[in-house]
């Protein structure tokens, strides 16, 4: 190996950040949960003790909120056409408190029948269908899209042409 071949590779390595300037440099970039972050942290080498101590440091500069961070996901989620139980499972998968998801979903303002509806005619289009296999796939649909079975049930009743408990 020649001296040139070192010097070529001294500048390609770059200097390992400390576990607050990685903490700064991923919230940088999004909202993180605190859980995710120290996940993230700790799987980058950094010692528990270093990354314990960026991830207070980052929560009480406030760059770093796990309230700030369910209310975006909620917002981005419920955008995406999801629904309030499948939003509340996600952050709760992040680590965020109770509290915190609820008042998150609230502060969303979400119609949540209306993007439920909206998402049922992106998917299987506007017409109805009386057939009740079909009926109960697209409610499975919406389940699984994170919608209340009371919103479900009223939607594909009212798909059907059931008068009862109709969302228009």
């Amino acid at each position: 190996m020649t001296d040139r071949d070192d010097t070529r590779r001294a500048r390609r390595t770059k200097p390992v950040p400390s576990a607050l300037g990685k903490a700064v440099d991923l919230l940088s970039r999004r909202e993180q949960s605190r859980r995710e972050l120290k996940t993230k942290l700790a799987r980058g080498g950094y010692a528990r003790e270093e990354v314990e101590a960026a991830v207070e440091t980052v929560v009480d500069k406030g760059y770093q909120d796990d309230a700030r961070f369910a209310a975006v996901l909620a917002r981005t989620r419920a955008g995406a056409g999801y629904g309030p139980r499948r939003i509340a499972a996600e952050l709760k998968s992040h680590g965020v408190a109770d509290a915190a998801i609820a008042e998150a979903l609230a502060e969303t303002d979400a119609d949540w029948p209306a993007i439920a509806r909206r998402q049922l005619e992106r998917h299987y289009g506007r017409g109805g269908t009386s057939d009740p296999k079909e009926r109960a796939k697209r409610a499975a649909f919406l389940l699984r899209r994170g919608f209340d079975a009371a919103t479900v049930g009223a939607l594909t009743r009212a798909e059907f042409g059931d008068p009862g408990d109709t969302f228009d």
